[in-house]
């Protein structure tokens, strides 16, 4: 049994903590910071370096321009940058076109955003993030933080779709205390102008209007069944996601984000189930520098009745003390916040937040794994601090941040320590927190490795726990939500004796894996297994049968489809022929198609999908996967490559490589089935051994046939009498 993350692998180079990134931008003007300064003033477009080299790698023609709000001052000399490699040339560095570089404006300590990411990427999808060398026209401008970009590739990579509804929950033109458009994620009508200033559309297509409009409606549903319908409010955006951002920003003081005045400062894209999923974004004022909660009023005190804390009537924190005693409930009955006043307001969602807020506080507070990051990220930078000389603090203040508050601005940058601990103490006292948690263990399954279709049991022991508040959450798909289904201790599923504390439930193991976890609950507070559920979870594989090799081949392979068959829509596609060469029916269940050694599971036949003996299977690899259950996620390439049928478990049928290819000519084997693969003209669907006059026919019954060989119509016309039936067959025999 194994528990793992949900992030699927990607390159790590580029934000690797330990290394420290040298990037090198070259202008060919020497007023290039004037004129990226005018760019920000106007339409805040890109302007064109003659090239970035990041760690010997080097792009010419490149997007370049500053970025931020409060990080920005023209004034400045170090700005923040935006670097995009792909705006004028199709490029990339390990796959990232976009660099998001800060510069360090309010943190004397230079580790509060890289602290909070790393945390932050403990519980939730999250960008990463280290630190950049970065020069300009060979001067070192100074040491910035390189923030992974949440772009259409970050929600790829987590979510596994990029063009659905896409948001960055932030003001457009950015937010100040005369701000009154703020992304609340209140309800403000059906009108999407309503909505405009607050929050920033990322998947809009300016050459389709009707997908914009689709996309604004998908926002306005989701504020209206969060401040209208809370009953249904799973099935608009993933709760579990949202209460681990509101937990995280709160731990960790982060408020410049949706919990302080600004409302703002993360993402919402929608993922193929329909889900929103909530990313935090812009971590630099995290651990309390940014003091305005957005308060009206702070009756209650600190961790008073209406969860307010202490400070000024406006809601802003001048001290460290009022920062470390912010209430973990702040906002809970303000209904402009209804990401939280209305989470809370189900008992259910408020014990999973407690549960969650409290593995946050417990690993990463209580322990003081915040310090040992802060003094293991300050050894990594120390001589690259030293050198910047554009930096906004001292060398001392640098060091001395780490136990002792500095001024930075018109906020205050508490000592971390300083902060932190006092945080800890006050929330630890809580009452919250010092309730009975539920008690999670001996997690097991009946079956250690199942089969496909197979009922299992899974059991846990729990104590602490309500009656009937013990739930199992399991998927088999990764861009699933986990169904969550109510576990017994009744003595009637598999689960021992009634009221033992031993908890079951049968579950069917219809793929070859499942992921779940347990969540139980008191009146007080909740519990998870694995502690960090949804974003880990225990991993269940099971076995499935594996056809023989041989048994089913790429038969024929068609990469440049130009006047040949065409698919269901009409459209000339790439297209890859299976076929059975056995005398029994075949089951395709689990078996994926690809052409791609780093990724073998990129198309997955239907559930359910057979093939009857020699008979042949057409799939369109087209990335069309709308049009039908046989469109593969994947295009062929004329110039040759590879197509791969295997198993997940790295059974590999078939992995064939082709060469450049002729168009309207396929690759296919003969003799068919067997045979090695020849250039020919396309025999799809059929005995690629056919052979067929190039002819018109003309029979004894005067019926003419045309034209042949036979592309993707075969006209057959009579000119004495109707047909009644009709069978075509080759020369060899085979019925077509």
């Amino acid at each position: 049994m194994l528990f793992l993350i949900t992030s699927s692998a990607f390159s790590q180079d580029l934000y690797d903590i330990n290394t420290i990134q040298t990037i090198e931008i070259v202008f060919a003007e020497s007023n290039w910071d004037a004129l990226l300064d005018a760019q920000k003033a106007g339409d805040n477009d890109y302007t064109e370096a003659t090239s970035v080299t990041i760690n010997g790698t080097v792009f010419n023609s490149v997007g370049v321009k500053y970025k931020g709000n409060s990080s920005y001052n023209q004034n400045y000399k170090k700005n923040p940058f935006h670097i995009e490699l792909d705006t004028y040339l199709d490029q990339d560095y390990q796959g990232y076109t976009d660099i998001k570089l800060s510069n360090v404006f309010a943190d004397p300590s230079f580790v509060r955003e890289t602290i909070a990411y790393n945390i932050v990427n403990q519980y939730t999808d999250a960008p990463q993030a280290n630190y950049a060398n970065v020069y300009v026209n060979g001067n070192l401008i100074g040491l910035y933080t390189n923030i992974e970009s949440i772009s259409k590739k970050f929600v790829n990579k987590h979510f596994y779709s990029n063009n659905n509804a896409f948001f960055s929950c932030s003001p457009p033109d950015g937010a100040g205390p005369t701000s009154t458009s703020l992304p609340s994620l209140e309800y403000l009508g059906t009108n999407s102008s309503s909505y405009e200033d607050a929050y920033e559309i990322k998947s809009d297509d300016d050459e389709d209007a009707t997908v914009a409009v689709a996309h604004w409606n998908d926002l306005i549903e989701l504020t209206s069944i969060l401040n209208n319908d809370i009953s249904n409010l799973e099935n608009v955006i993933d709760v579990d996601r949202a209460i681990w951002m509101l937990a995280l920003d709160n731990v960790l003081v982060n408020l410049d984000s949706y919990i302080g005045q600004f409302k703002q400062n993360y993402y919402l894209y929608k993922s193929d189930n329909d889900q929103f999923k909530s990313i935090i974004w812009d971590l630099n004022m995290s651990f309390g520098t940014f003091g305005m909660t957005g308060e009206t009023s702070t009756s209650g005190g600190p961790g008073g009745p209406g969860g307010g804390p202490g400070g000024t009537s406006s809601g802003t924190l001048s001290s460290t003390t009022d920062k470390a005693q912010v209430s973990h409930l702040l906002h809970i009955d303000d209904d402009s916040f209804p990401l939280f006043s209305k989470l809370m307001e189900v008992p259910k969602y408020k014990r999973m937040y407690l549960a969650h807020y409290k593995t946050i506080l417990t690993e990463n507070i209580s322990n003081s794994n915040y310090l040992t990051l802060a003094n293991d990220y300050q050894a990594i930078i120390a001589t690259a601090v030293t050198a910047d000389t554009n930096k906004f603090y001292t060398n001392a203040q640098f060091t001395g941040n780490i136990t002792t508050d500095y001024s930075v601005g018109n906020n205050t940058a508490p000592g971390l320590t300083k902060l932190m601990a006092a945080r800890n103490t006050y929330l630890l006292a809580q009452s919250d927190f010092t309730n009975t948690q539920p008690s999670i263990s001996s997690v097991n399954t009946s079956v250690t490795t199942p089969t496909i279709g197979d009922e299992i049991t899974i059991t846990t022991t729990v104590t602490n726990s309500n009656t009937n508040s013990v739930y199992l959450g399991y998927r088999s798909d990764v861009a699933a939500s986990f169904t969550k289904v109510l576990m017994y201790d009744d003595g009637n599923h598999n689960d021992g004796a009634s009221g033992d504390n031993v908890y079951a439930v049968n579950v069917t193991v219809d793929k070859d894996f499942m992921q779940y976890y347990i969540y139980a609950e008191n009146d007080n507070i909740g519990a998870f297994s694995p502690a960090k559920a949804e974003h880990e979870f225990y991993t269940l594989n099971a076995t499935y049968a594996t056809l023989n090799i041989g048994d089913l081949v790429v038969n024929e392979i068609l990469a440049s489809n130009d006047s040949g068959n065409t698919d269901e829509e009409g459209q000339y596609e790439d297209w890859v022929e299976l076929y059975n060469t056995t005398s029994a029916t075949l089951s395709l269940d689990n078996l994926y198609l690809s052409d791609s050694e780093d990724d073998k599971l990129i198309y997955q036949f239907p559930a359910g999908t057979v093939l009857a003996a020699h008979s042949y299977l057409i799939v369109w690899c087209d990335k069309d996967e709308e049009q039908g259950d046989f469109h593969a996620d994947f295009k062929l390439s004329a110039g040759g490559e590879s197509v791969i049928l295997s198993y997940a478990d790295g059974t590999i049928l078939e992995n064939i490589t082709f060469g450049a290819q002729t168009t309207d000519m396929s690759y296919a084997r003969s003799p068919n089935g067997t045979g090695n693969f020849v250039i020919q003209t396309p025999t799809f669907g059929i005995d690629n051994d056919t052979v067929l006059s190039t002819e018109t026919i003309e029979s004894d019954l005067n019926v003419n046939f045309y034209p042949n060989p036979i592309q993707s119509t075969l006209h057959i016309k009579s000119s004495v009498t109707p047909i009644q039936s009709l069978k075509v067959s080759s020369i060899l025999g085979q019925v077509i």
